[in-house]
């Protein structure tokens, strides 16, 4: 379709305000420089990607002949906390296999592996095979390490909305990560830990129920940040829940949840465990989500406003 001049104009300041608000650098640093950075914590592979560093012995030789035989390998993308260290965004798996090849105590602690990577089903360094990074000769380990991996970094001059963006637009990792698991990683803060601190409340667990390997995931802790958002927010609701979650726990990220806050939320699930003593569902194993908020929310304000609540009365 042909556009009008005016829908030009729209596109074009569009486009160049959502611009405006992503800045990066970008950084050629040597295999060794970006290890050493993870080392001394310089690097942060937040707890919600840990999972994702699934690949198998195979395929993270394939990456690591690459790297040897100077093929280019696909940039790591970091992006800046306040404190100025670097946070992986994307580029878990590869930053994980170099570690695990090199293998010093401290990297072989930060990716959770108890032995060095030992090569294997190589074809074109098929000599490689069976070999450990600390069996190789000093000359090989040092044209290794001394390999550049271009490195692009979101620096703070980006807002955490687009932050957010980026988390979910390069989760390319073998396991993506959910909304709730990149809310963890971008908006820490006091308020992030004490949701997560209810979320692991038994109490709390029996009440809501979610699928099966799925309690790892932040099912958990949205279904408390979506508590909170609507308790506090509902009327500010634009119907699109990612947007409204985001704001409310970018809102609230360096305010934790007071004690009458966590009070109130213990009242609530007391009461919904007595009307529901083997969890809120509708004939089926798993909670629905706008089931617990409706339930949630609407008891958590007729304590509010002093009402009596009857738990044993049977819902509609």
């Amino acid at each position: 379709m042909a556009l009008t001049t005016k829908q030009i104009s729209f596109i074009q300041s569009q486009l160049e305000s959502k611009r405006k608000t992503v800045s990066f650098d970008s950084y050629d640093l040597s295999v060794r420089q970006i290890l050493d950075m993870v080392e001394s914590g310089d690097v942060f592979v937040p707890p919600e990607y840990q999972r994702q560093f699934i690949w198998d012995a195979g395929r993270q030789s394939v990456l690591i002949e690459s790297v040897f035989l100077g093929i280019p390998v696909p940039s790591l993308f970091m992006a800046t906390n306040p404190d100025s260290t670097w946070e992986v965004v994307d580029g878990v798996q590869r930053l994980g296999s170099l570690s695990h090849f090199v293998g010093s105590v401290e990297l072989l602690d930060k990716i959770q592996k108890n032995e060095p990577l030992v090569l294997k089903g190589l074809e074109k360094l098929d000599y490689f095979n069976g070999i450990k990074f600390q069996d190789l000769p000093k000359s090989i380990q040092l044209q290794f390490l001394t390999r550049p991996i271009r490195v692009t970094v979101l620096n703070d001059r980006s807002d955490l909305a687009v932050r957010f963006d980026l988390f979910e637009r390069l989760n390319t990792g073998g396991v993506s990560l959910t909304p709730q698991e990149i809310r963890n990683c971008v908006y820490r803060g006091q308020f992030n830990d004490d949701i997560k601190e209810l979320a692991s409340r038994p109490s709390f667990r029996s009440v809501v129920k979610v699928q099966d390997g799925k309690g790892s995931n932040g099912t958990y802790e949205e279904l408390v940040l979506r508590f909170f958002a609507y308790l506090d927010n509902y009327n500010k609701f634009n119907h699109i829940v990612k947007d409204f979650l985001n704001e409310y726990m970018n809102d609230r990220r360096h305010m934790g949840l007071s004690a009458k806050d966590k009070q109130l939320f213990e009242q609530m699930v007391a009461v919904l465990h007595e009307a529901f003593p083997k969890g809120i569902s509708r004939g089926r194993g798993t909670t629905p989500a706008n089931l617990y908020e409706a339930f949630s929310v609407g008891v958590a304000l007729a304590i509010k406003g002093g009402k009596v609540i009857d738990a044993k009365k049977s819902p509609p």
